[in-house]
């Protein structure tokens, strides 16, 4: 590579030097610069090597297309791998490392793949574990390590690092009128215009300037030099918020947005109180993408040399950042673009030579002779020769152009001397986002690639996106597009999109260049060392969609996402298959555009805040009388409450034990609660629930199960009928917000016609549960409005009352229903008073002997009960499972009920409910371990058992250790016979017995007591 800074030209700061390290050496690079360019200006080369021949590679492209420079950038917990060089801004400080090489990017001795290349071809994973499957485990696994090892390109940083790392993500929620996706000149002037209108604008640009192409440029835009333009578009953007180094990496249904945003990822010493960057989810009315276009290479003999380049990405080089790419430069084009870049790089001071492919003379090649250049007519390149980096260039004289691939076999005629080769095939519209909203690419044989479709309603494209090819029409096309937003926003008539112009000149079909007497290797994607001949190959061997052809020779993927070589791969494949491009089809864009960081997608939301810490009205109340907390879900509980020397062992025993004999109060508060309403909500919980809750009368409750649409189990909970019109639903703490969402997919898609308005109020209400055989006793303490006895309020009753505490009189809910097996109620209070309403009810159950117990009291109390939760309710437990079969209707549809009675679900034998309780005293075991038939060995049992535990509990009514799980064909199964209680892990195992989970109270005599 021999790139060096030109004496004058560009964008660049030259009165600003920038230092920075490469490979551990310090280098100057000028403040506007990327990497890429200041890597170029040094002379630097090669920068990376590839993914599977460890070849070098250099720069190639002058943007987030780059699939060659791939480096690791910053040391420590800021280690990033595979960062495009191009498209990092140098600051001040940058650290940059070559990559996917050993010990050094110019001597890898990984290279010795490229010597073996014919043994690592097309599909060679898929046949080399296709081939060790035969062998033994211990053989097969030691392939598997060496693949594994090799597999991926850089190296993310070290898990100690990554425990230091303190960057912030945030990420943003945000509306705007208009979204403008792209900051060059289509999407400027669109934006300029919506503004000048007093549109709300928000515009988006991956680049850290503003200008796209027309940057450096020398050229009149609308009477102004390009960057005097430029400015004055800045200008007119005052009112909007412009965001820079901002790219829109997907889009989504109804034009969402997302957006990665680099905040202070470019600045050497970063403010710590400013996020690293952030995400942002922006919500316009109308999208307008001006995202450009991306250049086509063209493949020929090792055309992955560093110092092969995009002929465009050379002329940005000279243009914006004074950069030449090398001394003595070639571009092979096949359309007058070509030649205009080979007369900014001319005018520059390099020695340029333009191969246009077209025979015939033009009126471009004219232009290029009048500014110095040597033009070749009718030629092409065939082979980059140079160990390093290109040092010569074979070239030869164009004789067909065969086939849908635009193949040139050309015979090679003269060796020239060569630092630096441009390639240009023409340029594909960037339409990846339109993409994710559907809409298919199709094929326009004039201009040689893949448009949109007709877009989605409030979405546009402009510029280069939609195929105009000059600045003058892109800015034209732009400001129509800017002006349409305007109009449809307002409601007034839209103004006409200018038609297309093809300014190419008469461009040929050109991907591959090929000869008839050496076999070379041309690169369509050099970052993963994808050839013409694996395209080829992967057709030969059947993969005929382009689909299985991209995943079977790699084509396109991880961060290329077929930027630059996808095109030529489909037009080759096509030639392989003897098809036209548009039979053969174009591989599906899916977000991201460009990689995001998982981080940034997590957010703040990490570690302890990987989502809302959520506490209840009454927490400082437990907090001050010294439970220690436990995670339900979202929410923190009180554990336990320790007595003097207690830990949780003995206290919850106690706690289980004071509920048994006296009573207990326990905060419910995180229980799922969702307000039905609607003159249909009785006939929508009956679709919903198994069981019927259309009759239901008001003032009382009922306890239901709903499935999900493949006949499982998705939740259980009671509702209680407030009105004729109105129901309370409670669900569990785990499955509160899963049911909420599907509660409102079922109004807004399956049954619209319902009459129905859901909400949740699970913040609204404070719950309190009051359990025992005295708690009616507390209730009666300290109500001062409404009736709880028997008569007034029988089991699953709800009633109205009034409570009174300190400071006044509190209207609440209540609800006799119990979880514990005792006669319980379930007290709500507003929030606001939920506190109070504690106070008054703890102080009343100690006056009855009782106090408040926590969550692990609550779990031993409903083991004892056989009570499900959701260890039970694991997303594979059907009603029969759990010993609810019965409450399934036989009168009435519900959702699952066709599912439910599939084979499988019905099979005898199935996993049920059961108590499994250890056969000698003193012994115990833990929640997740295996139950095993002993007359079968582990390998009989194939590792799995016959059932599991999913919860165990000292038991205070039972003595002993109690566990509930599940195990094939249930209790009857196992009478009279033990089962093996088996923990892999933990190395033990214990015999104990089976027995039924409805042993205590079976008849509820103490519920309903």
């Amino acid at each position: 590579m021999s790139g060096y800074r030109l004496r004058e030209g560009g964008v660049v700061d030259r009165t600003q030097p920038i230092r920075f390290r490469w490979d551990g050496k310090a280098y100057t690079g000028l403040a506007g610069d990327t990497l890429g360019s200041a890597l170029l200006a040094n002379g630097i080369g090669p920068v990376a090597r590839s993914f599977k021949y460890h070849r070098p590679r250099g720069v190639m492209t002058a943007g987030p297309e780059e699939t060659g420079a791939l480096v690791t950038i910053g040391k420590g917990a800021r280690r990033e791998p595979n960062a495009k060089a191009p498209a990092v801004e140098l600051f001040e400080g940058l650290e940059a490392f070559g990559q996917n090489a050993w010990p050094s990017v110019r001597f890898d001795l990984g290279q010795v793949n490229d010597l073996l290349g014919s043994f690592f071809t097309a599909g060679f994973y898929y046949k080399t574990f296709f081939g060790i499957t035969g062998k033994g485990t211990w053989e097969w696994m030691q392939f598997e390590k060496l693949i594994r090892r090799a597999a991926g390109m850089g190296r993310a940083a070290d898990p100690a690092d990554m425990a230091k790392d303190h960057d912030a993500y945030d990420v943003i929620h945000d509306f705007c009128d208009v979204a403008v996706i792209g900051g060059g000149p289509a999407g400027l002037a669109a934006a300029t215009e919506a503004a000048a209108a007093g549109l709300d604008v928000v515009l988006i640009e991956q680049d850290f300037a503003l200008g796209g192409r027309a940057i450096g440029r020398d050229e009149i835009i609308e009477g102004q030099p390009a960057d005097a333009w430029i400015a004055a578009q800045e200008a007119g953007l005052a009112s909007a918020r412009v965001l820079r180094r901002a790219t829109a990496f997907g889009l989504y249904d109804t034009n969402v947005l997302g957006i990665y945003e680099r905040i202070t990822e470019h600045e050497g010493d970063p403010d710590p109180a400013l996020p690293r960057a952030a995400i942002r989810i922006l919500r316009p009315a109308r999208v307008i993408l001006a995202t450009g276009a991306i250049e086509r290479p063209i493949a020929f003999g090792n055309n992955d040399r560093p110092g092969v380049m995009l002929a465009g990405a050379m002329e940005r080089y000279a243009s914006r950042w004074g950069v030449g790419p090398g001394s003595r430069a070639f571009i092979a084009t096949a359309h007058d673009g070509g030649h205009a870049d080979a007369t900014v790089l001319a005018r520059a001071g390099v020695e340029v030579t333009v191969m246009d492919a077209r025979p015939d003379g033009s009126e471009a090649a004219e232009m290029s002779r009048a500014a110095g250049v040597e033009v070749l007519e009718g030629y092409l390149p065939v082979d980059a020769e140079g160990a390093q980096a290109v040092s010569r260039l074979m070239i030869g004289r164009a004789r067909e152009a065969t086939g849908a691939g635009g193949i040139a076999v050309a015979s090679a005629e003269r060796d020239r001397r060569a630092d630096c080769v441009g390639t240009s095939a023409g340029w594909s519209p960037a339409i990846h986002l339109v993409a994710h909203r559907g809409v298919k690419p199709v094929w326009n044989g004039d201009l040689g690639c893949f448009l949109a479709g007709e877009p989605p309603a409030g979405l546009a494209l402009a510029g280069s996106a939609s195929a105009h090819w000059s600045t003058e029409a892109c800015v034209l096309d732009g400001r129509a597009a800017g002006a349409e937003a305007v109009a449809a926003l307002r409601g007034s008539a839209a103004p006409q999109r200018p038609e297309r112009v093809a300014p190419l000149g008469a461009p040929m079909a050109l991907h591959e260049v090929k000869m008839r007497s050496r076999k070379l290797k041309s690169f369509l994607d050099p970052q993963h060392d994808v050839t013409t001949a694996d395209v080829r190959q992967a057709a030969q061997e059947g993969y005929r969609s382009v689909e299985h052809m991209k995943r079977y020779t790699t084509l396109g993927m991880a961060t290329d996402q077929g930027k630059t070589g996808n095109i030529g791969g489909l037009a080759l494949l096509a030639d392989a298959l003897g098809q036209s491009i548009p039979e053969t089809g174009i591989t599906t864009f899916r977000p991201p555009y460009t990689p995001v960081p998982i981080a940034a997608l997590a957010g703040r939301a990490r570690g302890a805040h990987w989502q809302a810490i959520r506490r209840t009205p009454m927490h400082a109340r437990h907090e001050a009388a010294g439970a220690p907390f436990t995670d339900a879900g979202a929410w923190k509980r009180a554990w336990y409450y320790p007595g003097p020397g207690e830990g949780i062992d003995e206290a919850y025993v106690r706690e289980a034990a004071m509920v048994r004999e006296t009573c207990g109060i326990v905060d419910v508060s995180t229980l799922g609660k969702i307000d039905v309403q609607g003159p249909d909500a009785a006939e929508f919980l009956n679709r919903v629930y198994v069981n019927g809750f259309a009759k239901l009368p008001v003032g009382k409750c009922r306890y239901g199960v709903m499935l999900r649409d493949d006949g499982i189990v998705l939740d259980d909970g009671v509702s209680w009928r407030l009105a004729e019109d109105r129901f309370l639903m409670t669900c569990t703490t785990a499955e509160a917000a899963h049911v909420m969402v599907w509660l409102e997919e079922l109004l807004a898609w399956r049954w619209p016609e319902l009459r129905v308005t859901v909400a949740s109020v699970s913040d609204q209400w404070a719950g309190t549960a009051v359990a025992g055989p005295r708690s009616r006793a507390v209730l009666e303490r300290v109500l001062t409005g409404g009736d709880v006895s028997d008569g007034a309020l029988p089991f699953m009753g709800v009633t109205g009352a009034h409570l009174a505490v300190a400071g006044g009189v509190v209207p609440v809910l209540i609800a006799r229903i119990s979880f514990s097996g005792e006669r319980a109620y379930e007290v709500y209070a507003p929030a606001g008073w939920g506190a109070l309403a504690w106070d008054a009810l703890a102080e009343a159950a100690a006056a009855e002997g009782g106090a408040p117990y926590g969550l692990e009291a609550l779990g031993a109390l409903r083991i004892e009960k056989g009570h499900v939760t959701a260890a039970e309710l694991d997303g594979r437990t059907t009603l029969a499972d759990a010993g609810l079969g019965r409450m399934a209707s036989t009168k009435k549809p519900f959702l699952g009920a066709a599912m439910m009675q599939r084979p499988h679900l019905q099979a005898e034998g199935r996993a049920e409910l059961v108590h499994v309780i250890p056969v000698e005293d003193g012994v115990r075991f833990s929640g997740g371990a295996l139950l095993c038939d002993p007359d079968v060995s582990m390998g009989g049992n194939d590792g799995h058992g016959v059932g599991w535990i999913t919860g165990v509990t000292e038991s205070p009514v039972f003595g002993g250790w109690l566990g509930i799980g599940f195990v094939a064909g249930g209790a009857s199964a196992w009478q009279g016979r033990e089962i093996l209680v088996e923990e892999p892990v933990a190395g033990r195992s214990c015999r104990a017995q089976v027995l039924s989970a409805h042993r205590y109270d079976p008849k509820g005599e103490r519920m309903h007591a």
